[in-house]
């Protein structure tokens, strides 16, 4: 079913590598009876890495994914060789990504360019053997450091889709018909609200091979900020669109009032969303004519705007020359170009249902028996 397709919300157990632990081996061969400390380094635990991937745009790949554990790092051995370092785990996810901590909400760090890494968690560092222990009153160290533990948590990753031009509207305002048109996407389109159940993506193709993002977002209706509808769930898909097109029907009611309740429903979620450009597209324009077009006029809000028809192509290379000069503007900064301006806030755990965390009811796979450091007990003290 379409429905999941697009998963934006996923809940993830991860666990970084534990260091290996110190050799404490005492060297002893033919012809070299007191050879001494030899004992070799354990190797690094290995880490949990997120890494933007630009040809995901989903988290589905994660859904069934709960657990990732990285490899932990072996322990030294004689003649100063150091263990092997733990395999790090790489999370590949879309760009726009964003994670927090399962049990507090607290942002982590944000994903918005390809090949972007940022490590989650850190593997433990190997311990080290006996031999750097060596001195000239501790000529016969016995011991080596354990290798430091790992670490664990649980994550959620929430993805905000990142585009240039977001379509914000009600229901069965035409977003989806228009982005079907000016791109090659092919969301849902039919004759009742809430057809478009998950966010839609297109390039928009302009001219000498330029293109810009657009995405369509799900319908919104007054009180969505407060749950209503699909409520939250895709809200927070618009604060990652850069340029927001408010498409309002040619037949609706009051499109100046349908403006500001939409407006409204924006702010109440994150009030950042009025520092974005804001432009008006009035969809369905093939039900009017020149004349009520000039009367529409004077009850439109004082943004930029147009009249398009999707249907009859009316409006259309004129709106993507708007976006485009909007877009090309001297106050315009991606998104995906600058960090600085992204708010990140606590994450609000209270709306969002999970599976309960699941234990591992045969032991955990990788956390097998600690391994006892290797020595040479051949010697005693008054050798040296």
């Amino acid at each position: 079913m379409a429905e999941i397709n697009f998963v934006d919300y996923v809940k993830i157990f991860c666990r970084s590598g534990k260091g290996g632990r110190g050799s404490a081996h005492l060297r002893r061969e033919k012809y070299i009876p007191k050879g001494g400390p030899d004992g070799g380094d354990g190797g690094d635990g290995g880490n949990i890495i997120l890494r933007g991937n630009r040809n995901y745009w989903t988290l589905l790949h994660l859904r069934y994914q709960r657990h990732i554990f990285a490899g932990h790092g072996e322990g030294g051995s004689k003649s100063q060789r150091s263990g092997k370092k733990g395999e790090s785990k790489v999370i590949e996810v879309p760009c726009g990504t964003v994670a927090y901590d399962a049990h507090t909400g607290e942002y982590l760090c944000d994903i918005t360019e390809d090949g972007q890494e940022v490590t989650l968690l850190k593997g433990g560092r190997g311990g080290q053997g006996n031999v750097h222990f060596k001195s000239a009153t501790n000529q016969t160290p016995r011991y080596a450091q354990p290798g430091e533990p790992y670490e664990e948590r649980w994550i959620i990753l929430e993805l905000k889709l990142l585009a240039d031009v977001g379509l914000v509207g009600f229901p069965n305002a035409g977003k989806s018909t228009l982005l079907s048109v000016v791109s090659a996407a092919k969301p849902k389109i039919a004759n009742y609200p809430f057809t478009t159940l998950q966010p839609n993506l297109g390039i928009v193709e302009y001219r000498d091979g330029k293109s810009f993002v657009m995405a369509d977002i799900p319908g919104i209706i007054e009180g969505a900020s407060e749950g209503k509808g699909l409520g939250l769930r895709f809200l927070r898909h618009i604060e990652r669109n850069s340029l927001l097109l408010f498409v309002i029907p040619a037949d609706a009611d009051d499109i100046r009032e349908e403006y500001h309740i939409l407006l409204n429903e924006l702010t109440q979620y994150n009030p950042e969303l009025l520092h974005k450009t804001h432009l008006l597209a009035i969809s369905k324009a093939d039900m009017l004519d020149e004349e009520l077009m000039q009367e529409m006029a004077f009850g439109l809000p004082d943004i930029p705007y147009l009249f398009i028809s999707s249907i009859t192509g009316y409006g259309i290379p004129a709106l993507k020359d708007m976006l485009w000069r909007e877009l090309n503007s001297e106050d315009y900064v991606p998104i995906s170009a600058s960090r600085d301006t992204l708010v990140h806030r606590k994450l609000d755990l209270s709306g969002l249902t999970f599976e309960p965390e699941e234990e591992f009811p045969g032991g955990d796979p990788l956390l097998g028996e600690e391994e006892e450091p290797e020595e040479d007990d051949n010697y005693t003290e008054e050798d040296f």
